[in-house]
């Protein structure tokens, strides 16, 4: 049996002499892991740099086999961010993220398409851009994944304009006047991430720092508590990183 398909590389784990297994986030197959040969050694290592865009190519004599890979590197994002501690940070914790947090071989591709976006921003959009960005898509994982939250109006009043929290307990909108005997019990709800129709939106540092709280809250309760394990380190990273770079501060 064999398949050809577009990916990224999550994570590539050496295995025996030279040898690794490669997690791929696949356009068509989801997170797939295959066995590259030679993928453990050194001459090797800058083809399953996680990050990479590859066209993959994986054979295995029945479908529940590891089976084999064989990868072209289509773009090395992580060999453009070396420079840039954040960004790279970004698409480590991107990385681990799915990783873990998506099921084996169950095809997602609208996530394949939004991780696509969110390191072509890495790589491309601005210094206050790309923060947002990467925060959108662990809200757009929590969709794909079934947990997705409902930012559309308030959960108590129905209203569509000045959302500023969420319900920790639904993970629905609450309006500013609604959740102001609750505020404390209630999460922040950055303006970027539910902008009122032809508003005109800045991201500040305090909304990078609510918005991963939002987004983090939600990924330990539905995706790591279930697997028993915390947030990724890598993540966390991420969050102390985002927090420390002056120029959002």
């Amino acid at each position: 049996m064999e398949w050809t398909d577009q990916g990224f590389v999550l994570a590539a784990r050496r295995h025996g002499e030279g040898a690794a297994v490669v997690q791929l986030l696949t356009r068509e197959h989801g997170r797939h892991a295959g066995l590259v040969h030679g993928g453990g050694s050194a001459s090797k290592r800058a083809l399953v740099e996680p990050g990479n865009r590859v066209q993959s190519t994986w054979r295995g004599r029945l479908p529940e086999h590891l089976g084999r890979l064989t990868l072209e590197v289509e773009r090395s994002y992580a060999a453009a961010l070396m420079d840039d501690p954040g960004r790279l940070s970004a698409l480590a914790a991107a990385c681990v993220v799915v990783e873990t947090a998506l099921p084996e071989r169950e095809p997602h591709p609208a996530l394949f398409h939004a991780t696509e976006v969110l390191l072509d921003s890495l790589v491309e959009s601005a210094d206050e851009v790309w923060p947002a960005v990467y925060i959108r898509w662990e809200l757009g994982l929590l969709g794909e994944l079934g947990f997705g939250l409902d930012l559309s109006s308030c959960a108590v009043t129905g209203q569509t304009d000045d959302l500023v929290f969420v319900s920790p307990r639904t993970g629905r909108a609450v309006s500013r006047e609604a959740g102001a005997p609750y505020r404390d019990k209630l999460l922040r709800l950055p303006e970027f991430m539910a902008p009122a129709e032809g508003a005109e939106i800045s991201v500040t540092s305090v909304d990078l720092h609510d918005g991963m709280k939002l987004t983090g809250f939600f990924l330990a309760r539905h995706v790591f508590a279930p697997l028993n394990q915390p947030l990724p380190g890598a993540r966390d990273r991420l969050t102390d990183l985002l927090e420390s770079l002056p120029d959002l501060k």
